[in-house]
């Protein structure tokens, strides 16, 4: 393939290179750069790609993609925006791979995860295709699974992810859309059939600074949708809905829209309602615990309306639907009279939801353990120091991912939140001890909460990432209990 016809689409200031010189790939990491390569020098956050624009004609770049006019005498193409002429520069590589399949693209705070494989279950079941799945948990090509490193991955690598689905014989595909992924333009240039948005509660504000900032990153990825699916219920409805650039479909679970939910039951084990859509009237059985669930299965229902899929045969397929990994996941304890429970909240919004759900089929006491992450919004940690305090009988409070903080410090600052005539709580910075402490206290029907880490299998201390399964943590308490 051409320079030139890598540079289809792209808004280009200057071209300083041969445009006719063959490209055999793209980089955007100087150490990843091969012999005839096209390198990206993309202006991030931590470091500069410009930085490293001589390594990489020194592994063999033939040219320079950069918003940075070089000084030196290279040869270069100089555009407004680095990151989305990466974007589009990968897509024309990889032959625009999005446009032969049709893509459902959800985004919210909580919720994206579960949304997305429940419509993936819905999309297998009813039309016995090919899906493919990117998002926070892992990646999948229908039911082969690939590692996820970031909710949505870098456009270079987004793209050629969606190649494989494509050369795969995938007809959809269902991802997660972080906030981030729209503003670092990660998805520029994937035209989206469907976009779904769940909700939206204080989280990234590290990032974004402000609410306003984040829904409005949010609402970007409504404007390049066929069709829109908008969750009623949560407070910034209108002003996402005012992004929506394709037809709209509204849902609710507290009152009328076009798809709402009446009747609905929990139960330890599921969630059970109606569904009503035009009319008609479907009862739906999800076989996953907690009121946020139905959510959930309203924004994938509501997303399979969107593709045709008629209500019956989306609520038949969801009846079959498995739980997922790190949310609300039940950890075998045979032999103790209590119940063990991983997820992955670690917003506020996302504590309470399940702290909220648990105590709805919880006989015993309810014991919350979570910390909060470091480097990253420091404005929930005494958010979640007060819902962990309210609404458990018993909250430990340790580390969650303390990244380059001091976990003490961001513990402090999860202390700020907590009323001072409460006593329900105990501080142990080890999450490995933290975890043991509320196995040792825990008695019949009672329910503990491991909360933060979900499906993540590691613990980011002094900027390292260490192994940390909590699901080994607990199976290694009870082999030592039971000895």
């Amino acid at each position: 393939m051409q320079l030139k016809d890598l540079l289809k689409g792209l808004d280009v200031i200057k071209i300083a290179a041969d445009i006719d010189i063959p490209i055999t790939a793209i980089a955007y990491d100087s150490r990843k750069t091969t012999p005839g390569s096209l390198f990206v020098a993309i202006t991030g956050y931590v470091t500069d790609g410009n930085q490293y624009i001589s390594q990489a004609l020194e592994k063999g770049a033939v040219a320079v993609v950069t918003a940075a006019e070089p000084k030196e005498e290279i040869p270069y193409v100089l555009v407004k925006s680095d990151r989305l002429a990466l974007a589009v520069i990968a897509a024309n590589y990889y032959g625009n791979p999005a446009n032969a399949m049709k893509i459902i693209g959800i985004t919210g705070t909580n919720g994206k995860t579960t949304s997305t494989l429940l419509l993936k279950r819905i999309l297998e079941t009813v039309t016995d295709a090919k899906v493919g799945l990117i998002g926070t948990t892992n990646n999948m090509i229908g039911d082969i699974s690939i590692p996820s490193d970031r909710t949505t991955p870098e456009s270079l690598d987004l793209q050629a992810l969606l190649a494989k689905m494509r050369d795969a014989g995938c007809e959809y595909v269902v991802m997660e859309v972080s906030s981030h992924a729209i503003i670092l333009e990660r998805v520029a240039g994937v035209h989206f059939n469907v976009a779904a948005f769940t909700n939206l509660t204080e989280d990234h504000l590290d990032f974004h600074k402000t609410m306003e900032n984040y829904c409005d990153a949010k609402a970007q990825l409504f404007a390049r949708a066929d069709r829109c699916v908008i969750n009623r219920d949560d407070q910034w409805f209108s002003r996402i809905s005012a992004k929506a650039g394709g037809q709209m479909m509204s849902t609710s679970v507290l009152g009328m829209a076009d798809l709402w939910v009446e009747h609905w039951k929990l139960y330890a084990d599921g969630v059970a309602f109606t569904a009503v859509y035009n009319g008609s009237k479907v009862d739906v059985i999800l076989p996953i615990p907690g009121k946020f669930m139905i959510y959930n299965a309203v924004t994938a229902l509501a997303c399979a309306l969107s593709l045709g899929i008629s209500l019956e045969k989306a609520a038949a397929a969801l009846a079959s639907a498995k739980g997922v990994k790190g949310r609300v996941e039940v950890i075998p304890t045979p032999g103790k009279p209590y119940t063990v429970l991983i997820d992955y909240a670690h917003t506020p919004d996302g504590l309470k939801n399940v702290l909220l759900a648990v105590r709805e089929f919880c006989k015993g006491k309810l014991i919350a353990v979570f910390g909060c992450g470091g480097d990253r919004d420091p404005q929930k940690r005494p958010i979640m120091g007060k819902i962990g305090t309210d609404l458990a009988d018993m909250a430990v409070i340790t580390s969650d991912n303390p990244r380059t903080e001091r976990p003490m410090s961001i513990i402090g600052d999860i202390l700020d939140g907590v009323e001072s005539y409460k006593e329900n709580y105990k501080v142990i910075e080890n999450r490995v001890l933290a975890i043991r402490y509320a196995m040792d206290i825990a008695e019949k029907n009672d329910i503990i909460v491991l909360a933060g880490k979900g499906h993540e299998t590691y613990q980011e201390i002094h900027g390292r990432k260490r192994h940390l399964d909590e699901r080994e943590v607990v199976r290694q308490y009870l082999k030592e209990t039971r000895e």
